[in-house]
């Protein structure tokens, strides 16, 4: 499941196939970015909808990057609290963009960069989806959110589920979507075998065209039949190469789907 984290910006991929992109474009690709283009783009859509990126240092070790309220909104505290948590993929600028103008006028949106995506970045040595639960919730304490819901989407599924089960006096609802949080090694083998890869960073970190290609076939319905490879590379050089190794890490940090066992328990419902 964690490749459906990555859908919104293959999605942007396959509206770039048009007959617009010649021979000249690609000629320009060494100075010009249409991905950092794109990137501006939708950071100018997440202000229009009255938020800001702002950072804070949640511990000695961990500075988190994340997108919330404009601090001067005089509307901000009439609304309940929503934090969306992104997949496994690009920053949250890129996963969120079709939900937030909506979701901002009936709440106060809090969109972190997890930990290794965006600017996000920690010394520890921890790589579990519980730790990064745990630097979110210390991030909303840092801003004084005492009460508030969580959205979460394929790993970000992973952390929404760990943030209802640790602050279960804190989170009010969950939605946890497109994420495998019953995963067991079995599921994780057949993805491979789909893929046809023997490791999952070759799946979900690619680092050539053909790799982003092959991921985009199992994540995309109706996929293009042709991409030129400067823009996919444009693509894994903007938005897969930084913290390429933590990311990793964070693939091999899961505490789930290395065996058998289905490691998640019912959440606490309360009313």
């Amino acid at each position: 499941t964690l490749f459906l984290s990555i859908l919104p910006c293959l999605c942007l991929l396959n509206s770039f196939t048009v007959s617009s992109l010649t021979t000249k474009l690609a000629s320009m690709s060494s100075c010009f970015s249409l991905v950092s283009f794109g990137s501006n783009y939708l950071r100018r859509s997440f202000i229009s909808s009255g938020l800001s990126y702002q950072t804070i240092k949640i511990d000695s070790q961990t500075t988190i990057f994340f997108w919330a309220p404009n601090p001067n909104s005089k509307l901000s505290n009439k609304k309940p609290s929503l934090i969306l948590l992104h997949g496994f993929g690009p920053s949250s600028i890129w996963q969120w963009r079709n939900q937030v103008k909506f979701l901002s006028t009936h709440f106060n949106l809090y969109i972190p960069d997890l930990i290794f995506f965006g600017n996000s970045t920690t010394t520890s040595s921890e790589r579990s989806e519980v730790f990064q639960a745990v630097s979110m919730g210390k991030l909303l304490e840092k801003l004084g959110i005492e009460k508030y819901s969580v959205m979460g989407t394929s790993y970000g599924g992973f952390v929404a589920y760990n943030m209802a089960r640790l602050f279960e006096n804190r989170v009010e609802k969950v939605v946890i979507a497109s994420s495998g949080i019953n995963k067991i090694l079995k599921d994780g083998v057949e993805l491979l075998e789909r893929a046809k890869v023997d490791k999952i960073e070759d799946l979900m970190l690619p680092k050539t065209p053909s790799q982003l290609m092959n991921l985009m076939e199992l994540a995309i319905f109706k996929r293009p039949t042709y991409l030129p490879n400067f823009l996919l590379n444009d693509f894994i050089t903007t938005l897969y190469s930084d913290n390429w190794k933590e990311k990793k890490e964070l693939l091999m940090g899961l505490t789930f789907g290395f065996d058998d066992e289905v490691r998640v328990s019912p959440l606490s419902q309360v009313g």
